[in-house]
């Protein structure tokens, strides 16, 4: 896999890249087509089915350089962005960043700078080896501090095939893993990756806080991977997403975004349009939002296609009951004692479950909590007036959604704190009634029929949330055994995401997200 992280300063202008080589127009549209929604922070974009990656980072340079972690073999620097600023300060950044012998190159600057950018050099460690040509290489006089951060690729046992364990597998066995995956229920995406449509739609919120940020990132990769490998109209639809302001003060956006129509804001979303808002069957004026990079995904067909990755195994009917420290890595065993599976690497991404299984292997148990949700859905009739996308704000409706007795409508979910049985109840079907009735009127009206009686159709399974609403992505006590779960309502957003940051951590690679992001999904509690 080839890396390649650049720091884009204090901020990105989408122009159109032009190479002056025709023979790489098709690299700069691939380039080109990537190229949206580059709000400060970090953005992971991906080339060559997934063994290319571009991790382009916005912001203040010297800010940037710390939220990053991993060892570059090559570095080009362009001196004029050292203009003004401490350029030791930013050398000493830049050589944290780097191997013993990495090679950095220069582009050329007045004599000023390219005096004190080369006595900073020579401080931080590099040897000047071609004044002329402008290069350096990292060799300090001094022992590296640097503790080894990579691991190898081996064998791993992941436990829970959802969206997270799915996604965790893929990840791992593209960088080399030999990877199984166990599962108590007979069939992938068996527990709450078995919802039939889920929205793929970013968070927002007025000071773009870390759940939004987390947020912006998860959905750009999950649409990656879903372009790649599910059929869009089938598996899952780029429809864009109607969210509706219901409390009419506010679009929970930060003010910067309203500033600028020309802001890269305005790629994932903006004030939406009043035909927009009739499109939905709302009354003019209607406070809502129009996000772009949004749609509907059917869980299950992303978890197969991620579980079809090379190097990926299946094991269904596998009821993992202890975790089992052994010489080079951990046994993995059913409550009679039976082993399951011994591998190098352990990943708990079973949902509520892990929160036994770590303290089953002697781990600290992570904050984790059981959320039951309930959807209301039924076939849809031609003559029902509903939105051609969907819309959310208080529960979501999503229509259309293609299965092989005709278009579906969704409509939920519900919120049950700490209950564990995905039973389906009949006054769930209520509320979500009443959630769509004030979400949707005209909506309301012509489905209220399918949702009480025989009519009433309904899916409900059990969710695993966090006390701060953002996943666990961590490493627990003893080496080998990582937790990924945590994903609440949002592991179409969430799973892929963190299976690169987890993958990016065994391997010592640029993450995709920054360093304090990461920590912030490293908390117990």
């Amino acid at each position: 896999m080839l890396h390649y992280v650049a720091i884009c300063g204090d901020a990105y202008t989408n122009n159109p890249v032009s190479p002056s080589d025709a023979d790489l127009t098709p690299l700069a549209e691939q380039l080109d087509a990537q190229l949206w929604g580059l709000l400060p922070g970090f953005h992971r974009l991906v080339f060559e089915g997934g063994q290319v990656l571009l991790t382009v980072c916005v912001g203040e340079l010297q800010m940037l350089l710390k939220q990053q972690q991993f060892e570059a073999d090559s570095v080009f620097l362009d001196a004029t962005a050292l203009a003004n600023r401490d350029t030791l300060y930013t050398v000493k950044a830049i050589a944290r960043l780097c191997r013993r012998g990495a090679v950095l190159t220069m582009s050329r600057s007045d004599v000023a700078l390219q005096t004190a950018l080369q006595t900073a050099l020579k401080q931080c460690g590099f040897d000047i080896q071609q004044p002329d040509a402008l290069q350096a290489v990292y060799n300090p006089a001094w022992a590296s501090k640097k503790l080894p951060v990579a691991i190898q690729p081996g064998t791993c046992v992941v436990i829970g095939a959802g969206l997270a364990g799915a996604a965790v597998a893929s990840s791992l066995a593209r960088r080399g893993w030999a990877v199984t995956v166990l599962d108590a229920a007979s069939q992938p995406a068996s527990g709450a990756s078995s919802l039939p449509a889920g929205l793929l739609v970013p968070h927002t919120s007025p000071d773009d806080s870390p759940l939004s940020r987390l947020s912006r990132g998860g959905v750009r990769i999950t649409l990656q991977q879903a372009r790649a490998h599910v059929r869009h109209g089938t598996d899952w639809g780029h429809t864009g997403v109607l969210q509706r302001d219901l409390q009419g003060d506010s679009l929970n956006l930060p003010p910067a975004w309203a500033v600028d129509p020309s802001h890269a804001a305005s790629d994932w979303c903006y004030v939406a349009s009043p035909k927009t808002v009739a499109a939905a069957g709302l009354p003019p004026g209607s406070p809502a939002l129009w996000h772009v990079q949004a749609g509907w995904v059917q869980p299950a067909a992303l978890v197969k296609a991620w579980l079809d990755t090379p190097g990926v195994v299946w094991q269904g009917d596998a009821n993992v009951a202890q975790l089992k420290s052994a010489v080079g890595g951990w046994q993995v065993l059913d409550e009679a004692g039976k082993l399951l599976a011994q591998a190098d690497l352990v990943v708990l991404s079973a949902g509520y479950a892990s929160q036994a299984l770590a303290a089953a292997a002697g781990a600290a148990p992570p904050d984790l909590q059981a959320i039951r949700g309930q959807v209301t859905l039924g076939l849809q009739q031609d003559s029902a007036p509903l939105p051609p996308f969907p819309v959310n704000g208080n529960g979501g409706l999503i229509p259309n959604i293609s299965t092989p007795d005709g278009p579906l409508w969704l409509m939920g979910a519900s919120y049950e704190r700490d209950a564990k049985q995905p039973t389906v109840a009949q006054q769930d079907h209520a509320d979500n009634l009443t959630r769509l009735q004030t979400l949707l009127p005209h909506a309301a009206d012509a489905l209220i029929g399918q949702f009480s009686g025989e009519q009433a159709q309904g899916w409900a399974g059990i969710r695993c949330a966090t006390p701060n609403r953002l996943p666990r992505v961590m490493p627990l006590a003893g080496a080998g055994l990582w937790l990924c779960t945590g994903m609440g309502s949002r592991g179409l957003s969430f799973a892929a995401l963190c299976a690169e940051l987890l993958a990016a951590s065994l391997h010592g690679e640029p993450l995709p997200v920054d360093r304090k992001l990461a920590q912030a999904m490293q908390q117990i509690q």
